[in-house]
């Protein structure tokens, strides 16, 4: 517990470091949420999702009762620039491999995917790959992912990287994309497909997006 605290505290001191102040933030722990169903926290879109018990500690739990693109949304919707930054936790069994990611601005917004099936690590939206790179995944094991989305000019850069959890994060993005005709609007928000038949699980859930000035 002291270890994965300190990392924590760490990681997030980064990523508040890392907003601008326009942006609101809001981090999501399980540990103080009891078993079972989770908190109006926790928005659930679709599939079986739970808070269950993980390496000695609680973490949002999608489970494979129910094979389907798994989401959940967390904090308020953005009106503008939105990030989102989490620990997964997936397993192989067999052939059988996951999917899980994180996304910004609404089910129709951008999403990283770790493409387990594929070998690869995705930017979609709308079911469409926009860009893609080759993707190193360790079963069992623990990896950051982190999403972000900023308005830069008249254009909006959408960037995504993944790393170990034992790791630093690395300074450069693995994938990025422009686009000018995005709105900027909606829930940041975790997805999963349990296609081995094993549950996934998101932690130290930490999302920075920018509202409208009556919200601030």
């Amino acid at each position: 517990m002291m270890k994965k605290t300190a990392l924590f505290a760490s990681s997030l001191i980064l990523f508040s470091q890392a907003l601008s102040a326009e942006l609101k933030t809001f981090t999501f722990t399980a540990d103080e949420w009891p078993e079972g169903d989770p908190p109006k926290e926790v928005f659930v879109v679709d599939g079986t999702i739970k808070v269950g018990a993980k390496d000695g500690n609680k973490a949002v739990m999608i489970s494979p009762d129910n094979l389907v693109d798994a989401s959940a949304q967390f904090a308020v919707s953005a009106a503008g620039d939105s990030v989102i930054k989490a620990r997964v936790f997936a397993s192989k069994k067999g052939r059988s491999n996951p999917r899980f990611g994180i996304a910004v601005h609404g089910m129709s917004g951008y999403r990283l995917l770790a493409n387990a099936p594929k070998k690869q690590l995705e930017l979609v939206k709308n079911e469409e790959v926009l860009a893609s790179v080759p993707l190193t995944w360790t079963s069992d094991a623990w990896v950051w992912m982190k999403l972000e989305a900023r308005k830069q000019g008249d254009e909006w850069i959408i960037t995504g990287k993944t790393w170990a959890a034992d790791a630093s994060e690395p300074a450069e993005a693995q994938l990025t994309h422009k686009d000018k005709g995005l709105k900027g609007q909606g829930k940041a928000s975790v997805w999963a497909t349990p296609y081995s038949g094993t549950p996934i699980y998101f932690d130290d859930i930490e999302v920075g997006v920018e509202v409208p000035a009556e919200t601030k």
